[in-house]
């Protein structure tokens, strides 16, 4: 296991991550708003909340009284909670570390746009993957797997220090640390296949990380100051070398 504690990738477009901050402290509010619950409340705006695949593709309905948000909403408000404190902390961890380049990359308004459909498109992949679950998904990992792909294609060669087995601190290019999560991923997938079970959501982190590849290529800005390589192999540029004329390059589930 590799534990990202922080990248070597300073910031050119922007003077602050504010976005990714910013989504840092509703995820920890929102958090802070769910353990003040107690248990039947908990579960009630998990269900309210959560992205239950069988109520959006299915024919599975919620009572009345569980009803928080509009069905689809939910693709949105599910991003929001998480399932405990070692979910939470995973997640805003990744946030941290990789979001402020992807951020610096869109500007600050494109980024959010780019957060939020990443996040509707790692939950319509579980969702899809498995039309007939019950089971609430919650969680930032769909949106925060966008950021690990986008990050992936801007700055491949960027050096990351990561915890390698949780203890032990070693820098690895980025390739080789998001290479390897998203090989996990899909390895995880395989093995549980399409099944309602295992407390992950696979297909969202998946399904995620393609929605933000494509998201990005949709989103860029048509010059760039900091992707900072051609790939994993190419020939790396300065970062100061920049004109006008640049080409751009409850059962919950986790996600």
């Amino acid at each position: 296991m590799l534990l990202p504690l922080k990248d070597e990738n300073p910031l050119i477009r922007i003077s602050f991550q504010r976005v990714t901050v910013s989504l840092i402290v509703i995820c920890c509010l929102v958090f802070m708003w769910q353990i003040s619950l107690s248990t039947e409340e908990s579960n009630a705006a998990v269900l309210g909340l959560g992205a239950i695949p069988a109520v959006l593709f299915g024919d599975k309905y919620l009572e009345p009284d569980l009803v928080l948000v509009s069905t689809n909403l939910t693709l949105i408000t599910s991003m929001f909670l998480h399932g405990g404190w070692m979910h939470l902390i995973g997640n805003m961890l990744f946030l941290w570390v990789f979001g402020d380049n992807v951020e610096d990359h869109l500007g600050h308004r494109r980024f959010m746009i780019f957060y939020v459909f990443s996040g509707i498109g790692g939950a319509l992949a579980h969702a899809l993957i498995n039309p007939d679950s019950v089971s609430p998904m919650v969680g930032a990992s769909g949106a925060i797997s966008g950021i690990l792909g986008a990050y992936l294609v801007l700055h491949p060669r960027a050096q990351v220090l990561v915890l390698a087995f949780m203890y032990i601190p070693i820098r690895l290019p980025a390739f080789v640390i998001l290479g390897l999560w998203i090989g996990l991923q899909m390895l995880n997938a395989s093995v549980e296949g399409s099944a309602d079970g295992g407390g992950t959501a696979w297909w969202a982190h998946i399904g995620g990380f393609i929605a933000g590849i494509g998201l990005l290529f949709l989103l860029r800005k048509k010059t760039k100051a900091n992707s900072d390589d051609d790939g994993p192999w190419g020939k790396r540029r300065s970062a100061t070398v920049v004109t006008s004329d640049t080409p751009n390059p409850v059962d919950r589930r986790k996600r």
